[in-house]
Parts: structure tokens; sequence; C-alpha cells
């Protein structure tokens, strides 16, 4: 099915209400760098901790806008013939065993033939150069931090001039190049001259005030009262000395949680038995539960109540 192609948005507060439309709760700076992203036909570089909401943003740009999302997904030992394309071989040799067993001797045209487009495989880079009828796609190349520097190196090249060479068919090359945004979780650095090429945000944890907004329009049936401790019970554990902090994913996933429990304010015990749900690593688990879980929610009471 073709989406319905939109405009784009014609100043920072546009941008602001279209991320808005699909419970996106951007801040102004993040809204400023993806409108002018988006006028310049720039790509969009963001780094930040694992689950704030970077790939999010791809995906609401194409939902909000009517494109279509094409999503490379990053990691060790991408290459060419999964990014790109490669060739359908199997095929191409049944179509040869096909020719010579009905008398083809022309060598010629029978490479010519097997190596036809109908015989290519197309990877998401070679996808989002196509023409697209509901407009140019929103390409995610995701956590490109996880990918090898040579294939970074490549994607310099493609992001240069948005066209590949397939050395069989010739150049393809964009008409309208794709709406980009690439992410990294910034577990390696990426090199400056990709980092040139694109307008760069940084997607950091929100402040209390945004993430409460975020866990009322994503965890709709949520309590007030929980709502309100569940985020400043993640804003303070955020300060603790964690391996792996939570990000609004897994704030939005905890909320999700405690509420198909039932759960109506945070206890020790509730918190001690769902932290699974909220934090990825044993250590961490382990350093939160009981006691310490007890004096973070007697800090959050407390400091709510303060706020009242």
């Amino acid at each position: 099915m073709t989406p319905t192609p939109r405009s784009l948005p014609v100043s920072i507060d546009a941008t602001l209400d279209l991320l808005a439309a699909a419970d996106y709760l951007a801040d102004r700076s993040l809204a400023t760098v993806l409108f002018l992203a988006l006028k310049m036909g720039r790509p969009l570089f963001l780094e930040g901790e694992a689950g704030v909401g970077k790939t999010e943003i791809a995906k609401v740009l194409a939902s909000t806008l009517g494109r279509h999302l094409i999503r490379l997904q990053c990691y060790e030992g991408l290459d060419v013939s999964a990014a790109v394309y490669e060739w359908n071989y199997a095929a191409q040799m049944i179509a040869i065993r096909v020719a010579e067993a009905e008398g083809a001797h022309d060598r010629e045209r029978l490479e010519h033939d097997v190596f036809s487009e109908r015989f290519l495989i197309k990877r998401p880079l070679l996808q989002a150069l196509e023409p697209d009828p509901a407009g140019p796609p929103v390409l995610l190349i995701d956590e490109l931090d996880r990918a090898d520097e040579a294939f970074e190196a490549f994607l310099l090249e493609v992001l240069a001039d948005f066209q590949v060479t397939i050395p069989e068919l010739g150049t393809v090359k964009a008409a309208q190049p794709p709406i980009v945004v690439i992410t990294s979780n910034r577990t390696r650095e990426i090199h400056d001259a990709l980092k040139r090429r694109c307008l760069y945000h940084w997607v950091g944890y929100p402040v209390a005030e945004r993430e409460l907004k975020i866990v009322r329009a994503k965890v709709p049936g949520i309590g007030k009262i929980l709502s309100e401790q569940v985020v400043h019970f993640v804003q303070a554990l955020r300060k603790e000395d964690l391996f792996k902090a939570p990000g609004v994913a897994e704030t939005l996933d905890w909320a999700a949680a405690l509420a198909e429990l039932d759960v109506a304010t945070l206890d020790p015990s509730t918190v001690s038995d769902t932290l699974g749900v909220l934090l990825k690593y044993q250590d961490d688990i382990a350093r939160i539960e009981g006691t310490k879980a007890k004096e973070l929610i007697d800090e959050v009471r407390a400091d709510l109540r303060a706020a009242e």
C-alpha cells in the first residue's frame, strides 16, 4: 500500500507539531536541527544512549510525512552485498543451464541476460535511491557505530552523491535524495568526514517534565500518581552508578508493566520484582533491589510532596 505523501514542515513549530502528531514529544533543539535537515536536504546524524528515541525519529518522520521507511540495521561485518545489492546467483545458474539446454551459444547475450535487473537483489541503500510515488523515502541507517570503518568509508561515497555503481549495469543515481537519518550509540567514534556531511544532534535523556508527558502519551491507562513516581524513580536511577542506565524505552516498558499489574503506587517489593523490565544487567539489578529500591522510593515520595 502506497502511503499518502505530505509536505515537509515549513517551520520549527510545524516540525514540533509533526512529531507530536505521532506522540513524539521532542524538545525545540531537536525540532530545529530536524527542520534544517529536511529544509537543506542534509542527512541527520543522531547520537545518544540506547533507548532515548533516536530510531523512533525516523519512524515518526516516515509515518507523519507519508513516506516509506527503509531501514539498514548495521552490524559488524556489514558489506556491500547486504547493504546495497547482490546478484541472485542460484537463479542466474538456472537461467544459464536452461539457455544451454535450449541451444543458446551467444555468450555475450547470455551474459547480458543473466546480469539484468531481474536477477538483482536490491538491498536498503539501493532501494532508497529508486523513485517512489510517495516521494523520497526515509532511509534509516541504524547503529552505524556497530559497522566496520570500511563500511563507514563506503557510506561516505554514497552520501556524497546519492548514487552507487553496479559494474554490470552502470550507475544508479537518486532523482531526489532520500531523507537520511543515521543513528549511533557511540560504542565507537564515527569519523569526522562522515559527520561533516550531516547535521548533528545529541539525543539525551529527557527532563522529568517531558518524560512524564511521554509516559502519559504512550501509556494512556497509567494512573497519575504512578506515572509521576515511575518517572521520578527512573530519573533518580540514572544518577546511580549503573552499567547501563535505563532509557526512555525502558521507562515506557516499566510503566506499561506496572499498569498491567494494576499497581497504584510504587513499593519496594514491586520495584524489586519488576527491575528486570527496567534494568538489563544483573549487577545493576542486584545493586538496586531491596534496600536501595526503598531509599529511592522514599526519595521520590519526598520530592513529589515538596513539589505539591
